[in-house]
């Protein structure tokens, strides 16, 4: 065989002297920032402000939360305050400043804050347009004034509440999603679970339908984790916590 030229072999030694006395560092790598979100849960009996955070790793394109805290507003339900519509906003100062101590001061303009209503600033909506309105403009009016990113005050309608619901729910049983033996995020590949929530005069069950059911109409449509959700809500009236009482006094009294 023919050697290799001599001039070669001094070229590659000197190439592998250099390469070996060339300091070398590891390249850090950013870790992933963490955000937070605000929500005030305007409830039927109470209002219930909730801080999320997350960073900005996500599962197919969707982001990955955990609540960090709670605060229950104290005093009155939101649609009590239709006589003094400029006090609501006060009631929700103790808990908005809770958070601003628990989300870090520079965070304070990037956390998005939003609240929303549920069945009885719905029914007000319904028995005095007038005073909804007056509610969620003092409401828009004080929650501006925060140090966080509002978005928007509003009235959720029930299917949009009970999707929620659902989302939340098949959330916590990783129905969406799970955590594999190396910590990284994978589709679960399991089927989403229905949920049958109970109120006061009715219940409703809300589940997953097929894309093309023609035989259930309406629904929200949910697009998470890479994948699309048509969430329906079946309304069920006269089978609520009152029904079921009457009927069990009625067996107790028998």
């Amino acid at each position: 065989r023919e050697l290799l030229p001599p001039w070669l072999v001094i070229v590659a030694g000197l190439t592998g002297i250099v390469l070996l006395c060339v300091s070398t560092k590891d390249v850090p790598i950013a870790p992933p920032r963490t955000k937070y979100g605000i929500v005030l849960d305007a409830g039927p009996s109470r209002t219930i402000l909730f801080i999320y955070q997350w960073t900005t790793t996500k599962a197919n394109e969707t982001g990955v939360i955990r609540e960090c805290s709670s605060c229950l507003v104290q005093g009155l339900r939101i649609s009590n305050y239709t006589d003094s519509p400029q006090e609501v906003g006060k009631s929700l100062e103790q808990c908005l400043n809770r958070a601003q101590e628990e989300i870090p001061a520079e965070l304070h303009s990037q956390t998005p804050l939003y609240l929303g209503a549920t069945t009885s600033t719905r029914q007000l909506n319904l028995t005095n347009l007038t005073h909804a309105d007056s509610l969620l403009a003092a409401l828009t009016v004080s929650l501006k004034s925060s140090p966080f990113d509002f978005q928007r005050a509003q009235i959720l309608s029930s299917p949009d509440v009970e999707a929620f619901n659902w989302v939340a729910v098949n959330y916590v049983l990783e129905n969406f999603f799970k955590y594999d033996w190396r910590g990284q995020l994978v589709p679960s590949g399991k089927g989403m679970a229905g949920v049958l929530s109970v109120g006061r005069t009715s219940a409703q069950l809300t589940f997953k339908v097929e894309e093309g059911n023609q035989a259930l109409k309406g629904g929200v449509r949910l697009q998470l984790y890479g994948k699309t959700h048509n969430v329906y809500t079946q309304h069920c009236p006269c089978h609520g916590t009152d029904q079921l009482r009457s009927r069990l006094l009625s067996v107790l009294i028998q």
